[in-house]
């Protein structure tokens, strides 16, 4: 949602700020590092139970990935290299970062509460799934109440007050959810209107639809002689069989006769 709405202001207002960081010498890989490890630290501070250090370690991170992508503009080295290392390290950050949180609900709330940052987690990496194998095929899966923004705006949110921790959890998880069903149902409509475009060109290449039950070769061999019947029509002769010379066999024979006979003579 927020990429959709707000990210071209965000972008204005975090290029300047690239450009700074650019000029000291940090490049864009530094910044998606330092990422990494402030999200483990967010981890074992959320796994102890030290809320009010994870979440300000939360979001040094948060900025640490909002940051790296101007500083690799301002630098001149954005590219797929970036690209894949932040796509990756935003998945092992969120992975850290619920799995600490399910360790802690695992000792304070009870083992089964766990499972509920690691549901969010796995239908997080099935968003993230969705947009990258509908890009893959050439359709666009953005967008959603719960992308990556949202949860953690969401997380700071419940680890500022600890008491609403699982409440914001179970909330994360439904609109999660809402968000993967957004995403399949925008690519299944993209999917389904460019298979009808589609469907009035035949498959196997054939003059004429291939019939329910045929085999390749039938099928071959069907639209051979649709096609030969067509262009026979057209010169008003009979089809011609597919590798032989035109005319046929009979005139090359009667070719052949007259050649001899003169030859005798």
């Amino acid at each position: 949602m927020f990429d959709g709405r707000w990210l071209a202001n965000v972008d204005k207002a975090r290029q300047p700020v690239g450009s700074v960081i650019r000029r000291t010498g940090v490049t864009a890989d530094h910044l998606t590092f330092l990422g990494l490890v402030l999200a483990g630290v967010t981890a074992v501070a959320l796994a102890t139970g030290r809320l009010g250090l994870g979440l300000a370690l939360l979001v040094a991170t948060a900025f640490a990935d909002l940051l790296d992508g101007p500083v690799a503009k301002a630098g001149g080295t954005a590219g797929p290299r970036g690209a894949f290392f932040d796509s990756v390290a935003d998945r092992v950050t969120d992975s850290l970062v619920l799995g600490g949180l399910a360790w802690y609900l695992a000792s304070d709330h009870g083992a089964h509460m766990a499972v509920l940052p690691l549901a969010v987690l796995a239908t997080s990496n099935l968003i993230s799934y969705e947009r990258a194998k509908a890009e893959s095929l050439g359709y666009s899966a953005k967008g959603g109440l719960m992308e990556r923004a949202e949860r953690i705006i969401v997380l700071c949110v419940a680890l500022a007050w600890s008491a609403l921790l699982v409440p914001v959890l179970w909330v994360m998880l439904g609109l999660t959810l809402m968000t993967a069903v957004q995403r399949f149902a925008t690519v299944w409509r993209q999917a389904t209107s460019s298979g009808r475009r589609g469907s009035s060109r035949p498959r196997n290449g054939s003059s004429g639809p291939r019939r329910a039950g045929d085999s390749p070769p039938e099928a071959k061999w069907r639209a051979w002689r649709e096609s030969a019947r067509e262009s026979a029509a057209a010169r008003g002769g009979r089809p011609r069989r597919p590798g032989t010379r035109t005319g046929g066999w009979r005139p090359a024979q009667e070719r052949t006769r007259r050649r001899r006979a003169g030859a005798r003579s």
